[in-house]
């Protein structure tokens, strides 16, 4: 690290005013304080010290995206292998895997860094940490076989419109990741619904087995499925649909996968457990008050069942917490993720055209998180004043 450190010393002057690459300041200090710990603080306004920085802390959240993400990568290949009768050996799966889910990244990587070095540089302000996890995000709620360039644009039309618009990483009011998704399920629904779209290879008829279905377990619910059932017909099991050996997006299909990574960022301190627990909380009031009262055999799916499929885990995890478009107070997280988990349930249940309520409950409540945390405000200084009213009379 001493060698790479002398390196970057000596070709930093080029890039501080007075440099013949000083237009590039934005990109070289974003890529130095990637490599290193930055040696400044914060000079004015109120701020916080502490421990690690704004990179070090996205990319621990990277940290806890990397069992979804291998597993996604795994399960790419085994939804394929078994799609087309092929051998379920591990390694070639594995490789079917890495040759769809990383060509996803690397565009979403090449895409949105791009943008933000070009608003960074014309703004004359540092690259924004951000898009670290964003652009581990965007591949892994997206089905294996989304075209490149349908990524590409949706990734463009997070950043500009879902962030910069707003003034960049901390100003955003939607959540970059979820805005792409809801991009891609608006302007392309035949990539982002159906039969087809979430085992790779089917949309092409790539050797598939004639007869199978890629339905998600979603798409079955969405229908008024009483029994879930595989491309072949077969019951799936719950330990299945914990494990995540089904049909789904990228990253969302495993519980296992998606605890872990919830686990690193709870003992991190980076993952709020007030949203968790109340997104969970509400999602299993929802799913209970469906079964009580239900009237079809969709509002008869059993709560726990709700909790496992599509991207209910995943949003509750690493969409619902996200600092920035996520409530601030204490009592207003409980709200805003209780708020996520009924709703989603609510919408997938209700509105068969949406099953995915997950990313609608979690995009409308971003919209609204700012309203709970201001009444939370206004109800807490009632309080007080109440308090020393009391007090004075006393």
């Amino acid at each position: 690290m001493k060698f790479l450190r002398k390196r970057v010393d000596k070709i930093k002057p080029h890039f501080e005013e007075g440099g013949r690459f000083y237009f590039l300041h934005s990109v070289f200090d974003g890529f130095e304080t990637f490599l290193f710990v930055p040696d400044h603080v914060t000079k004015k306004g109120a701020h916080i010290r502490d421990a690690i920085d704004m990179k070090r802390t996205m990319i621990i959240v990277v940290l806890a995206l990397m069992p979804a993400l291998l597993f996604g990568i795994y399960n790419t290949g085994l939804q394929h292998f078994i799609a087309t009768g092929q051998p379920q050996e591990f390694w070639p799966m594995i490789s079917y895997g890495i040759i769809k889910v990383i060509p996803l990244i690397a565009v979403t990587y090449i895409v949105g860094l791009g943008i933000e070095f070009a608003f960074a540089q014309v703004r004359k302000h540092e690259i924004s940490e951000g898009f670290l996890v964003t652009g581990i995000l965007i591949p892994l709620i997206v089905p294996a076989d989304i075209p490149l360039w349908m990524l590409a644009i949706a990734t463009a039309f997070a950043v500009i419109i879902g962030k910069e618009v707003f003034g960049g990483s901390g100003m955003n009011i939607l959540n970059p990741a979820l805005t792409a998704r809801a991009f891609l399920f608006f302007a392309y629904p035949s990539w982002m619904s159906g039969d087809k779209i979430w085992v790779s290879g089917m949309m092409s008829g790539e050797g598939i087995i004639d007869g199978y279905s890629g339905a998600t377990l979603l798409a079955q619910s969405a229908t008024g499925a009483s029994n879930f059932i595989n491309g072949f017909g077969e019951k799936v099991s719950h330990l299945e649909m914990f494990i995540g050996t089904i049909p789904g997006s990228v990253g969302e299909t495993s519980i296992i996968a998606i605890l872990l990574g919830a686990l690193i960022l709870l003992v991190a301190g980076l993952g709020s457990w007030r949203i968790m627990f109340s997104t969970l909380a509400g999602g299993i009031v929802m799913g209970l008050l469906l079964n009580v009262f239900a009237v079809n055999s969709a509002m008869e799916i059993a709560w726990f069942e709700q909790l496992m499929l599509g991207g209910f885990a995943f949003g509750m995890v690493f969409m619902a917490t996200d600092p920035v478009t996520g409530a601030q107070t204490n009592k207003g997280k409980y709200i805003y993720g209780f708020l996520i988990g009924f709703l989603a349930i609510l919408i997938r249940v209700l509105n068969p055209a949406y099953p995915e309520g997950m990313m609608l409950a979690i995009l409308l409540m971003n919209v609204f998180a700012p309203l709970i945390d201001h009444l939370v405000v206004q109800q807490n200084i009632k309080k007080r004043l109440k308090r020393s009213v009391s007090s004075v009379k006393s």
